[in-house]
């Protein structure tokens, strides 16, 4: 699957307030479900000694799937598509990467 069937297969699930006109709602779902990557991460480190075994993984990539969930109806509701962004950020990291600029601080390096 593409980022475009993706996108198109994820909008038709996307049900809350004002969908259409509302990047906050998927916005505020996007830091809860990063969070929840986070807190699974934290729990091998702490449970596993850093260890990602094959159920942690399965756990880590229904998360993982649930942020790009919310990423996909963020990008619709600004009418960006998600291989637009996905090429737009190679671009920026390529550029950087020319210019010895991949470490650092700021977006605009």
């Amino acid at each position: 699957m593409d980022f475009k069937e993706y996108q198109k297969k994820s909008r038709e699930t996307a049900i809350y307030p004002n969908k259409g006109n509302d990047f906050i709602y998927p916005t505020l779902g996007l830091a809860g479900e990063s969070g929840e990557v986070a807190e699974k991460i934290k729990k091998v480190l702490r449970d596993n000694n850093g260890v990602v075994g094959e159920k942690e993984k399965e756990e880590i990539k229904k998360e993982l799937g649930d942020v790009l969930w919310y990423l996909a109806q963020i990008a619709t509701e600004l009418n960006l598509s998600l291989e637009e962004i996905a090429d737009f950020n190679i671009k920026k990291l390529k550029s950087r990467e020319k210019r010895d600029k991949l470490h650092g601080n700021g977006d605009n390096r």
